[in-house]
């Protein structure tokens, strides 16, 4: 876990890519069941998630997804691409298009960057 507080929390997910997830501490189906003060807390952990991804890393693209199809929990997944990656410009769940050549900064600092960031 890289951050929480009251409202959300924020995961690593093991990929060969930056990857973060946030969920909601309560369990809701729907982003529209949350409560304002969740949803307003989701929109700043996802803007600084992807401003420090841009800034650590510059990939091509930032990804942020919601679906929730096996796991009915409101979460969103913030990923960074990159051409180099296994599978751009296919989703992460679409099909591998190359084996990865990806050469990136240590994900541990930029956890601990991230952390400091959604702190302050």
């Amino acid at each position: 876990m890289i951050f929480t507080n009251n409202l959300i929390n924020i995961q690593i997910e093991k990929s060969e890519i930056p990857w973060v997830k946030i969920f909601t501490n309560e369990k809701y189906k729907e982003f529209s069941q949350c409560p304002s003060e969740i949803k307003l807390e989701i929109f700043r952990c996802l803007n600084i998630i992807e401003k420090e991804m841009i800034k650590y890393y510059n990939p091509e693209k930032i990804n942020i997804a919601s679906f929730g199809n096996y796991l009915p929990h409101v979460h969103f997944h913030i990923m960074a691409r990159f051409k180099e990656d296994s599978y751009f410009p296919e989703s992460m769940w679409g099909e591998k298009q190359r084996e990865s050549n990806l050469k990136l900064p240590d994900f541990k600092n930029f956890c601990q960057i991230l952390k400091k960031a959604l702190e302050e």
